[in-house]
C-alpha cells in the first residue's frame, strides 16, 4: 500500500511538474516576446514644412462618408473626408483644427515567419493627407518594419511610395534599439536618412529640422483588434465615377487600400518577401545622397575657394607685371583688328548665354483629343509634357495636376552654375597680358557652353531605350508610349508626331511636338561666339600693355603693343610720379625677368649672358 501511494505521488507529481514545466515555457516566451513593440518603437523626425502628423485612424472615420461605386467593382467602396478634396487643402486644414483632439498614434504588428524563423515587427502609420510633390490624395497609410533572427535585429524595411528600401541593421540610424525615421514632406515616404529623398524620380523633400516625435510622444496601438483592418475599400476619396476613378488611380489621386490590402497584401501577408525585394541602402548610397542634398553648398564653397585663388594670382601678376590700366583683358578694344574684334565677340558672347539661362533648353509639348477621353486628360491645346531650363531643372506636368512638377535630383539650379562659370571667365582675364593667354581661356569657356547642349541631345537620343516601355495596350499590341519616344528620340533638335489611339471606348489622337528651346539655342550660338572669338584672339598674337618687367621667356618680336594703348601707358606713366621712374635707369634679365646691375655682363639669378 506504502509503495502505491509513493508512485501515486509521483505519478500526479510528474504530472504536476510536466504541466508547471509547460506553463513556465509559455511564460518565458510571452516574457521574451513582451514588449518588442515598444523596443523598436521608432523615433520620427518630419521636416520644418510638414502639416500632417501619424494620428489615431478614428479621425478619419469620425469626418468621412462611406461611399461605393457600384459600376467600378463589386463592392468598391471609399471613405471620403467631408472637409476637403484632393484639389483643395480643406482636409489639412480641419485635421490642423481638430489634431488637439487626437492623439499622434502609432499602429503595430507583430509577425512570425515560420518558413525562416524570424519576427517581424510592422509600425503603420496613418495620416489625414498625402500632399506629395508628384501627387496628393485624402488618408495615407505608411509603414516601417524592424525584422529579427534568433532574438537579435537583423535588417529593416521603409515605405516609400509604392516601393521602398531596406537596410541592414548596422546601417540604421536609432537611439539604442528605437530606429530613426525621416518622414518626407507631404508624401510621408519613409527615409534612411535625414538627406535623403534627393535620387529617383519622387522629388520627396526630407529633413530633420521640424517636429520630433519620440517614442514615448505618441499612442503605440495593436491593430489586432481594430474592427476596421478588414476594411477592402479605399481610405479616401476615390471619384463619382468609372471613368473618373481609373483616372484618380492612373494620377495618384485615389485614396489608399488599408495596411492588409497594401501592395495587394503583399506587405501584411508576405512582410520577408516584401522587404526583401526593396532596393538595399549601403555607405556608398548615403554618401551620394549626402553630396546630392549639400550640392549647391559644396558649390559655392569651391567657387568661392576658386576666387580666392584668383585673387591671389592677380595680385601676385600684379606685384610682378602689373595689370594694366584696363584691367581686365577683354576691355583692350581700339580698332578695327583681331584682338578687338575678339574681345567685343567674346562680350556678345556672355550676354546671349546670360539670356540663354532664363529660357527653357528643351520642351516637349503635347495635346490630347478624341471620342471617349474624360476632360481631365483633354487638353484643348498644346501643353508642356516636359520642361528643361537652368532655373528648375526637368519639370514633367502630370495630367491633372495643376503644373509642371520638378522630376528629383534633377532639380538643380544649371543656371547659377553656368552664371558663375561666366564671372569666373571675366575675373581670369584680369592683368592678361597676352592674347594667346586670353585667347585659350576664351575657347575653353566656350566649349564649356556647349556641352549642356549637347548632353541634352544625347538625353533625347537615348530616351526610348532608357525609359521601360514593355506595357502594351490590351488588346491592340500597340505600344502607344514606344512608339511616340522612337519619333522623338530618332530627331532629337525637333519635330513633330501624331499617334492615333484606339482602344475599347476611346479612339483619339496624342499630337506631339518637341525640340530645343530658345535657352539652349541661345547656350549653343553663345558657346560657338566665344570660341571664334578665342580662336581670333590666338591669330592677333598681341600684348595689351607694357608690363613692369618683361614676360618672362623670350618675348617674340611680333608681340606688340597697340599704338594706343601705348598712348595711355604714358599718359598713366606721368600720373604716377613718371618723372621719377623716366630717371630709373634699370635693365632686366630677357630670360627670368630679374633685375640687372649696372653693367653687368651676366644674370646672377639665371646666368644667362647680358647682350650689349
Amino acid at each position: 500500500m506504502r509503495k502505491k501511494k509513493i508512485f501515486n505521488f509521483l505519478k500526479h507529481s510528474g504530472f504536476f511538474i510536466v504541466f508547471l514545466t509547460i506553463i513556465l515555457s509559455l511564460a518565458g516566451l510571452t516574457i521574451c516576446g513582451q514588449g518588442l513593440e515598444e523596443t523598436y518603437a521608432p523615433i520620427f523626425y518630419f521636416e520644418a514644412e510638414e502639416t500632417c502628423y501619424p494620428v489615431d485612424a478614428s479621425y478619419h472615420l469620425d469626418n468621412s462618408q462611406l461611399k461605393c461605386i457600384e459600376e467600378l467593382l463589386e463592392g468598391t467602396c471609399f471613405y471620403d473626408n467631408i472637409y476637403g478634396t484632393i484639389k483643395d487643402d480643406g482636409v489639412i486644414k480641419h485635421y490642423e483644427s481638430v489634431m488637439n483632439s487626437y492623439d499622434y498614434t502609432v499602429y503595430y504588428r507583430t509577425y512570425e515567419d515560420f518558413s525562416t524563423g524570424a519576427t517581424v515587427i510592422q509600425y503603420w502609420m496613418f495620416y489625414a493627407f498625402n500632399k506629395g510633390e508628384l501627387n496628393q490624395h485624402e488618408g495615407d497609410w505608411e509603414m516601417v518594419q524592424v525584422v529579427i533572427y534568433d532574438n537579435e535585429p537583423s535588417w529593416v524595411g521603409y515605405s516609400q511610395h509604392h516601393l521602398g528600401q531596406k537596410a541592414s541593421w548596422s546601417n540604421v540610424e536609432r537611439e539604442g534599439n528605437h530606429i530613426k525615421v525621416y518622414v518626407a514632406r507631404g508624401s510621408h515616404a519613409n527615409y534612411l536618412r535625414g538627406y535623403s529623398g534627393k535620387l529617383g524620380i519622387a522629388s520627396d523633400i526630407v529633413g530633420a529640422n521640424g517636429k520630433i516625435l519620440n517614442y514615448d510622444d505618441y499612442i503605440l496601438d495593436t491593430l489586432e483588434d481594430k474592427d476596421w483592418i478588414d476594411f477592402s475599400g479605399r481610405w479616401g476619396e476615390v471619384a463619382e465615377t468609372e471613368a473618373e476613378a481609373i483616372e484618380a488611380s492612373i494620377l495618384g489621386q485615389a485614396g489608399p487600400e488599408g495596411p492588409k490590402y497594401r501592395e495587394d497584401g503583399e506587405m501584411w501577408d508576405y512582410p520577408i518577401e516584401w522587404g526583401s525585394s526593396l532596393f538595399e541602402s549601403n555607405d556608398m548610397l548615403f554618401t551620394l545622397e549626402w553630396f546630392l542634398y549639400n550640392f549647391v553648398l559644396i558649390f559655392v564653397l569651391i567657387s568661392l575657394a576658386i576666387i580666392a585663388l584668383l585673387a591671389y594670382r592677380i595680385y601676385r601678376n600684379h606685384k610682378k607685371y602689373g595689370l594694366g590700366p584696363r584691367l581686365v583683358s577683354m576691355l583692350y578694344i581700339n580698332g578695327i583688328n583681331l584682338h578687338s574684334i575678339g574681345n567685343i565677340l567674346c562680350i556678345i558672347g556672355i550676354i546671349i548665354a546670360i539670356f540663354g539661362l532664363f529660357n527653357p533648353w528643351y520642351v516637349i509639348s503635347y495635346g490630347v483629343s478624341g471620342e471617349g477621353i474624360t476632360d481631365t486628360f483633354q487638353t484643348g491645346r498644346m501643353v508642356d509634357l516636359l520642361k528643361f531650363d537652368g532655373i528648375n531643372g526637368l519639370q514633367i506636368t502630370i495630367p491633372g495636376t495643376g503644373g509642371p512638377i520638378p522630376m528629383g535630383s534633377f532639380v538643380l539650379p544649371f543656371s547659377l552654375f553656368i552664371a558663375i562659370g561666366l564671372i569666373f571667365l571675366i575675373i581670369a582675364t584680369i592683368g592678361i597680358p597676352l592674347s594667346k593667354k586670353l585667347g585659350k581661356k576664351y575657347i575653353w569657356r566656350g566649349i564649356r557652353l556647349i556641352i549642356p547642349f549637347i548632353l541634352i541631345l544625347i538625353a533625347i537620343m537615348v530616351m526610348g531605350s532608357v525609359i521601360p516601355t514593355s506595357t502594351v495596350e490590351a488588346g491592340t499590341g500597340t505600344n502607344y508610349a514606344e512608339e511616340i519616344l522612337s519619333s522623338i528620340s530618332a530627331s532629337p533638335f525637333g519635330g513633330q508626331s501624331t499617334t492615333y489611339v484606339s482602344l475599347e471606348g476611346i479612339n483619339g489622337q496624342v499630337d506631339v511636338e518637341w525640340g530645343l528651346g530658345l535657352g539652349g539655342w541661345l547656350l549653343l550660338i553663345a558657346g560657338i561666339v566665344i570660341i571664334i572669338a578665342g580662336v581670333l584672339e590666338l591669330l592677333s598674337k598681341t600684348q595689351f600693355f607694357t608690363t613692369k618687367i618683361p614676360v618672362k621667356g623670350k618675348v617674340k618680336k611680333y608681340l606688340q603693343v597697340p599704338p594706343t594703348q601705348q598712348a595711355e601707358n604714358q599718359t598713366s606713366k606721368k600720373s604716377t610720379k613718371q618723372s621719377k621712374q623716366d630717371k630709373d635707369k634699370s635693365i632686366y634679365c630677357t630670360e627670368c625677368g630679374g633685375q640687372l646691375e649696372e653693367n653687368a655682363t651676366f644674370c646672377i639669378k639665371c646666368g644667362k649672358k647680358v647682350d650689349k
